[in-house]
């Protein structure tokens, strides 16, 4: 341009609504741990949440407690609340709405992960309520500090249920991604429409009539949870390990 100082003020304008675009965008993508830094900057007005869970009395009351969290600086406002996995639908919602997604007793299926993963929504799993709003009043006030953090090790879904004298039920599974494995801290949760049914141990691991460690995907084995006995065809045992999380050092 002719005009040096319309050149720089046009360009000045240009790099406030870029600015403006990228927050809102993926590089803005609200989380627990940026939303105190948020609501100091004056960026967050309202908390907007989706609520999923296993039964709809579990729904309403999460929703409600959360509700109760709201003070003068950030309005908590439910988007939607529901039964069932977290779903595609789910996590496009919380994409456009910037919106941060929690579970009760119930698990992303495969497309919502996927697209969670790629919008980088937060999506929070829990079993206890008042796991819920501790972890959401942590996040209001900058006092989040996640020290373990859940790493899928693989899944198996049920294609046949054995009854064996003395032992109670065996799942005849396939391993369908990762590995099953019931070495060191590993826990099992047994998914039933990607909704949790229980939580344990795996207590035998076998592949034909060998007690095994480990079977790797593609692989068939049995699997018999530790003193738990209801599993039924469909169903998909999950495999995962807490990892402790370094703890950053303050600048």
């Amino acid at each position: 341009m002719a005009d040096p100082a319309k050149a720089r003020q046009i360009a000045t304008f240009r790099q406030a609504r870029a600015k403006e675009r990228s927050l809102g965008a993926k590089g803005g993508r609200l989380t627990l741990e940026s939303l105190k830094e948020q609501i100091a900057e004056g960026g967050i007005k309202e908390l907007p949440i989706i609520v999923k869970a296993d039964v709809q009395g579990s729904a309403e009351v999460v929703a409600d407690s959360l509700t109760k969290l709201s003070d003068e600086k950030v309005k908590i406002r439910i988007i939607r609340s529901g039964v069932g996995a977290i779903n595609e639908s789910d996590v496009l919602l919380a994409s456009a709405s910037n919106a941060i997604i929690i579970g009760f007793n119930v698990r992303p299926d495969r497309n919502a992960s996927d697209v969670a993963e790629r919008e980088e929504v937060d999506i929070r799993l829990h079993s206890v309520i008042y796991n819920v709003t501790d972890e959401i009043k942590k996040g209001m006030t900058g006092l989040l500090d996640p020290t373990f953090k859940e790493v899928r090790i693989g899944s198996a879904e049920i294609r046949e249920v054995f009854k064996v004298p003395k032992v109670g039920a065996i799942a005849g599974c396939m391993v369908i991604d990762g590995r099953i494995t019931r070495a060191g801290e590993t826990q099992a949760r047994l998914l039933r429409d990607n909704v949790v049914v229980h939580e344990g141990k795996i207590g035998s691991l076998r592949r034909f009539k060998d007690d095994v460690s480990e079977v790797k995907a593609g692989a068939e084995c049995g699997i018999g949870l530790d003193r738990y006995n209801d599993v039924k065809v469909g169903d998909i045992i999950e495999v995962f390990t807490m990892e402790r999380v370094a703890a950053m050092a303050s600048p």
